[in-house]
């Protein structure tokens, strides 16, 4: 009897389910009140989106899912687990997983305080030649990755400028003066393109900051650090979390640049030299390309999450 009462109950709230996500297509199709209207117009504007996703990503996704689970190096044919086999066993993957993770977060971190630093100024004091310190700022969001990586080598080069310019008034080697080519040379690759978008996400946030706060504590006796700190960065902290999120996310998509100055072996590239330089192993490329969809869209759920909790406190 208590099995049949059970079962009963499960499939009556089935029904009921059921039944409540009928009523709410019928409110969508044939709205009779304004908030059931509002809701149509929204699914409505939504559409071109989701007709988007649908082609631009979840579509895509289904064949890099399909690519790597195929026998096939050329068609989508059989059925293999080597490609995730690869991922999981050889060490060179674990060590670009590492490489992408430390090098993003390294930079990204960097980019976020230099961004703080140049909002809170931008913001807080009456600089000369203002908007033309914002354009400067903001320019290099326009140029492309393999463009930044070039402006690099021109610059740190072996003939680069810079190189020059040491080694005439050093006396030093250019080769041994070049920089582009190393880790700090795409660290800096980085931090030029990073550190603008940094900047564009916590302008916004430090314009809204409660000044009065600040001239109550700075009244109050407080140091400048300690008034940024107990004051100032409270208020603007989901805008740096928003900006680390955005900034992180934007280090792991980065191509150009670490096409242009191969200096550390991360995905991006490795997924490059999958295609194209060993094999063209397209199984191998696609596993990684799903491995680094999901890890994204986790970490920007999560960042999401963060900024939205009204609990955060530093």
């Amino acid at each position: 009897m208590a099995r049949d009462t059970a079962g009963g109950t499960g499939t009556e709230s089935t029904r009921t389910g059921v039944g409540a996500r009928l009523a709410a297509v019928r409110a969508l199709l044939s709205p009779r009140t304004e908030a059931e209207r509002e809701r149509r117009r929204v699914a409505v504007m939504s559409l071109p989106y989701f007709v988007l996703a649908i082609f631009g990503a979840f579509l895509p996704l289904g064949m890099l899912a399909r690519m790597s689970l195929s026998e096939n190096q050329f068609r989508n044919e059989g059925f293999s687990l080597d490609a995730w086999e690869t991922l999981a066993t050889e060490p060179v993957y674990r060590e670009i997983a590492w490489n992408t993770l430390w090098f993003a977060t390294v930079t990204t971190t960097f980019s976020v305080l230099v961004a703080v630093a140049l909002s809170h100024a931008l913001a807080k004091y009456d600089l000369p030649f203002r908007r033309w310190i914002v354009a400067m700022v903001s320019f290099p969001i326009a140029l492309p990755g393999i463009v930044v990586g070039f402006m690099i080598v021109v610059l740190l080069g072996r003939t680069g400028l810079l190189t020059n310019a040491v080694a005439f008034f050093t006396g030093g080697s250019r080769i041994d003066l070049a920089t582009a080519l190393t880790v700090g040379g795409l660290f800096l690759g980085y931090a030029f393109s990073l550190i603008p978008r940094a900047t564009m996400v916590l302008r916004g946030t430090f314009e809204e900051i409660n000044t009065d706060a600040e001239e109550a504590a700075r009244a109050l006796g407080a140091s400048p650090l300690l008034t940024f700190y107990h004051v100032t960065l409270p208020q603007v902290w989901p805008g740096v979390v928003a900006a680390f999120v955005l900034t992180f996310r934007t280090a792991l998509a980065i191509f150009g640049t670490v096409l242009v100055l191969p200096a550390l072996n991360v995905a991006t590239l490795r997924i490059n030299l999958e295609i194209q330089d060993l094999g063209f192993n397209l199984a191998v490329a696609s596993a990684m390309g799903l491995v680094y969809f999901v890890f994204i869209f986790g970490f920007t759920f999560a960042g999401v999450r963060l900024i939205d909790n009204e609990s955060l406190k530093i």
